[in-house]
């Protein structure tokens, strides 16, 4: 019997990558998802989250925008259309990581996960709409599209390195504070889905319901995280060079420090100012960019060698005739 072989598995015969080859793929899903949430964040500072009101066609008599629907609609429509980007550049990531030598499962696996994280969060967009923009939806999907970040980050990082055993790069108390830097990083953007979930930028104009608390509030505790965060970067900023952390752990602290501080003076601009969409918008790629640097910075604590190879076990001796 002849064994069938998955369409990945037939490129991999014909088609080797080098390692920057992969690499690239790599960052060019991690790339994607940013441009996708900044969109997404568009889609609702315009007022076009329901420029196409029903999922997965844009309305009940139509799959595609059209000229008659407005603006609105191909605002919509048009980050729709950049899932299909998103995925085409997680797609080459799943091959590129199927295809390289030595084989890495763990990187298909990880390509793998963001092509679920990306379908699943599809519908949960979908959703989105059927629910009229519920905020606490809206809020899912931007969490969810950090999911995806999230791993995305990890397969770029995980291309530059081997799978043996991870090994520690830096004394215990800094890999704990860098811990405490990734929790309240992450408080800091679900605080920050609350101040968006009751403020004024509701994606668009019909009556949209909001969360049930005051936005300044909302507002408020979200800085008072980004306070504290700052306080845990700097402190590592300087930690690292006590303990004569590798140069590139502490450019990664670096790093991070420079895009708190100007995601900071966006976010303190765009409250005294009303909240005007430019700066939101800008926010939100600051908060892309920021999470992206904590991962990098915890991914840096330690470091993974090539695995080991497993010997051959050996044939049956030949006889000589």
């Amino acid at each position: 019997m002849v064994a069938v072989q998955t369409p990945l598995a037939k490129i991999a015969q014909r088609w080797t990558p080098e390692p920057a080859t992969v690499r690239r793929a790599a960052l060019s899903a991690v790339v994607m998802t940013v441009l996708i949430i900044v969109t997404g964040g568009a889609v609702r500072l315009t007022g076009s989250g329901l420029g196409c009101d029903t999922w997965p066609k844009c309305t009940e008599d139509s799959l595609f925008a059209t000229a008659e629907m407005g603006p609105h609609a191909f605002i919509e429509f048009g980050n729709r259309l950049l899932t299909y980007v998103l995925s085409a550049a997680v797609g080459w990531a799943i091959i590129a990581a199927r295809s390289a030598e030595p084989r890495r499962r763990s990187l298909t696996r990880l390509g793998w996960a963001q092509f679920w994280i990306v379908l699943s969060n599809a519908v949960l967009g979908g959703i989105t709409v059927w629910a009229g923009l519920n905020p606490w939806t809206v809020a899912g999907h931007f969490l969810a599209a950090n999911a995806l970040l999230t791993v995305a980050v990890i397969t770029w990082h995980r291309t530059g390195e081997g799978d043996g055993a991870p090994r520690p790069r830096v004394p215990r108390p800094v890999r704990k504070l860098s811990a405490a830097i990734v929790a309240t990083s992450v408080a800091l953007i679900v605080l920050g889905t609350g101040v968006t979930g009751s403020g004024k930028h509701a994606g668009d104009s019909s009556d949209v319901p909001r969360m049930p608390w005051d936005w300044s509030n909302a507002a408020h505790l979200h800085a008072a995280a980004a306070w504290v965060l700052c306080a845990l970067a700097l402190a590592m900023f300087l930690v690292l060079r006590v303990v004569d952390a590798p140069a590139d752990i502490r450019a990664r602290a670096r790093d991070l420090l420079v895009v708190l501080v100007a995601q900071g003076g966006i976010g303190y601009l765009q409250y005294f100012t009303g909240v005007p969409e430019i700066l939101v918008g800008a926010h939100m790629l600051g908060s892309g960019l920021m999470w992206i640097a904590v991962v990098r910075l915890a991914l840096a604590m330690r470091e993974r060698p090539p695995a080991a190879a497993v010997p051959a076990e050996p044939g049956p001796a030949l006889s000589r005739v």
